[in-house]
């Protein structure tokens, strides 16, 4: 058709170590907020698709767990998914915080790169943490180490530069017609978001150890008139964890459940009726049965 000769579309990954706000650009760049965020490690367990369709192409963004050494089989899995996304796709982006120190890890992903055939974005994030000098020393250090198709410094928490990202990324996309309609944001199953919101606030409540160790099950959800009733359950490790995540007299299970259905009912632009409960499946992250049962799939 000729009009694909002036439109563009493609895969975009976006990769980096934990924490470095893949699911915040990622979030930004399309306009909704689809991949969740804390500041807790691991907090993106599977590869979640969104598409942003504007009127120069199509943008179809996987958002990728962090690369990070693995100690057990849901760390395997998640880094497995990470570094197979390569290659797959028409352009990766990296994305790194302003330092020079680039230590193991991202060693570790300069050595995926390499082996990479596309165009490759670093993209230098948190701008907003330093001063145009050592923003200057971080794109030298990184351009030593990787020859780039492109360095683009952003703030993905305010959007600052992210025009001229996407202006970046539409570049390097090859012409082709979309992939999906312009009205699809995401393939995540509904329930896939609104266990992961419910992950989400766990993990913004509870304290260090234990948002590792946990998965959050859709066991119903189903909408009568005009409120949607969902049962939810959240999975730990330790008996000692489940009374922590339930808190005493159940307060932290409520505060839980509370932002969530907050976050719920503005999603879903209804009443929620959410109820949560607690189980104990010990080891889940080393049983590749539960990893599945939790919507973890390596097919994905």
């Amino acid at each position: 058709m000729e009009e694909n000769k002036e439109y563009k579309s493609g895969f975009v990954t976006i990769i980096g170590r934990p924490n470095v706000g893949k699911s915040t650009l990622m979030n930004y760049l399309i306009g909704q907020k689809i991949a969740i965020t804390s500041n807790k490690p691991q907090t993106t367990r599977n590869r979640i698709q969104t598409v942003l369709t504007t009127p120069e192409g199509q943008i179809v963004f996987l958002d990728t767990p962090g690369i990070h050494k693995a100690k057990n089989r849901l760390g395997d899995y998640m880094v497995n998914i990470a570094e197979s996304t390569l290659r797959d796709v028409d352009v990766v982006m990296w994305l790194v915080e302003p330092t020079t120190f680039i230590g193991a890890g991202e060693r570790h992903i300069i050595e995926q790169l390499l082996k990479v055939r596309v165009p490759v974005i670093l993209v230098i994030n948190k701008i907003d943490t330093v001063g145009p000098e050592e923003l200057i020393k971080a794109i030298n250090a990184y351009k030593d180490e990787y020859d780039f198709s492109d360095i683009v410094p952003v703030c993905a928490r305010d959007g600052k530069n992210t025009d001229e990202l996407l202006k970046v990324i539409v570049n390097h996309l090859p012409y082709g017609p979309m992939f999906y309609d312009e009205d699809t944001i995401t393939d995540q199953p509904m329930r896939q978001i609104v266990a992961e919101i419910i992950r989400e606030k766990a993990l913004h409540s509870l304290n260090e150890e234990i948002p590792h160790g946990i998965a959050v099950a859709i066991d119903r959800m189903e909408k009568k008139g005009k409120v949607y009733h969902i049962e939810g359950t959240i999975i730990c490790e330790r008996d000692s964890h489940k009374g922590i995540i339930i808190g005493k007299g159940g307060s932290m299970l409520k505060k839980i459940g509370s932002t969530a259905r907050y976050e719920l009912e503005q999603m879903l632009e209804c009443q929620v009726n959410l109820k949560l409960f607690v189980k104990v499946k010990k080891d889940w992250r080393d049983s590749d049965f539960l990893i599945k049962n939790f919507g973890y799939r390596k097919e994905d």
